[in-house]
């Protein structure tokens, strides 16, 4: 049932829903915070509702705090403004992963680094492969090993700045003997003016397609089987 406040010396009454919804106070305002259907405007809409009835039986006598009814206005508008910029945030993101599964499809057909630890070798040649530096390093050093888990070789690649570094190598062994075709994997160490390091090994790999993965934003579908994140990929080669 709905009850009635009055308000004033006049005998004027204000709906006790409408003031329950103010106070966050009542069924009423127990409601729309469950279901979360209260919005800014609705709230802005109640509250000049109730300002304008205190304003017309307010006691002339004893008027309205106007430093508490501005200061009641700035949190409301503060409501509303936080509940536009949510709003602007959702569309924003929204239009950004857009572009990005633009972006992402532009690579389909091109060769990309990307995280990994193993390269082909095929008529002796090798598929690309390379490292990522968090720090400049005095040398860097890439072990190879078979599918026997044997180390077939050692790459010294010196002295090396730190980021991506794309590898360009012709397989052999430590001999000089090309490497029979196969898979194999590398593992990268490096030594920096703090001590040793362990950099990131990628891999090369064609895009194939382009997915959308469970957080939203766009796969990479590479001629190795694994699917990577658009951020992942360290350089384009």
């Amino acid at each position: 049932m709905t009850t009635s406040t009055t308000i004033g010396n006049n005998g004027a009454t204000v709906s006790q829903t409408l003031l329950d919804t103010m106070n966050g106070t009542g069924s009423a305002s127990s409601s729309s915070s469950s279901s979360g259907a209260t919005s800014g405007s609705d709230l802005q809409n109640t509250f000049l509702q109730l300002l304008i009835a205190q304003m017309k039986n307010q006691d002339p006598t004893n008027p309205m705090d106007s430093s508490q009814m501005t200061s009641q206005l700035a949190q409301i508008n503060t409501v509303t403004g936080i509940q536009q910029l949510n709003t602007s945030l959702t569309s924003l993101a929204s239009q950004l992963t857009t572009n990005q599964q633009t972006q992402a499809a532009n690579l389909i057909s091109a060769t990309v680094l990307a995280p990994g630890d193993s390269f082909a070798v095929a008529s002796g040649k090798a598929t690309g492969f390379g490292v990522t530096l968090a720090n400049d390093a005095t040398d860097v050093q890439i072990t190879v090993k078979n599918s026997a888990g044997q180390i077939v070789n050692t790459i010294d690649l010196g002295k090396q700045p730190a980021g991506t570094i794309p590898i360009g190598w012709t397989p052999v062994d430590k001999s000089g003997n090309t490497l029979p075709d196969g898979t194999y994997t590398i593992t990268a160490s490096s030594t920096t003016a703090s001590g040793t390091g362990s950099p990131t090994t990628l891999s090369a790999a064609t895009v194939q397609g382009v997915l959308k993965q469970p957080d939203g934003t766009p796969g990479l579908v590479l001629s190795n089987g694994k699917t990577v994140g658009l951020s992942t990929i360290a350089a384009i080669i």
